[in-house]
């Protein structure tokens, strides 16, 4: 199944952050991503002006609620960076891949 048609699924910690190779598969599904140090993901999405990347936060937030998944987000004229990693176990799951597909289709 796509990513991006599966659901995040909340951690309590416990388990190790993904790296290394484990980290492959998923990022093939998600390429316009960043893996940044192997911790978290980050893209920035251009717009041509504020309100359209505000109508975007505002779309990616209603998907993060839904997932209960909450990335950073950084809103500004014209773009919005978006930041992803899981908390818990200061890294990347693949909840993080998830909501960075999810993310993807609101912008596709």
């Amino acid at each position: 199944m796509a990513l991006a048609d599966q659901r995040c699924i909340p951690c309590t910690g416990g388990i190790p952050a993904l790296k290394g190779e484990a980290l492959r598969p998923l990022r093939a599904e998600t390429p316009d991503w960043t893996v940044v140090d192997e911790h978290h993901l980050a893209r920035t999405f251009p717009f041509p002006d504020f309100k359209t990347a505000l109508d975007f936060v505002n779309r990616v937030g209603s998907v993060a609620e839904e997932q209960g998944h909450h990335p950073d987000i950084l809103l500004g004229w014209g773009k919005a960076v978006i930041t992803i990693w899981t908390h818990k176990v200061d890294g990347l799951t693949e909840s993080d891949f998830v909501l960075a597909a999810k993310i993807d289709r609101l912008r596709n």
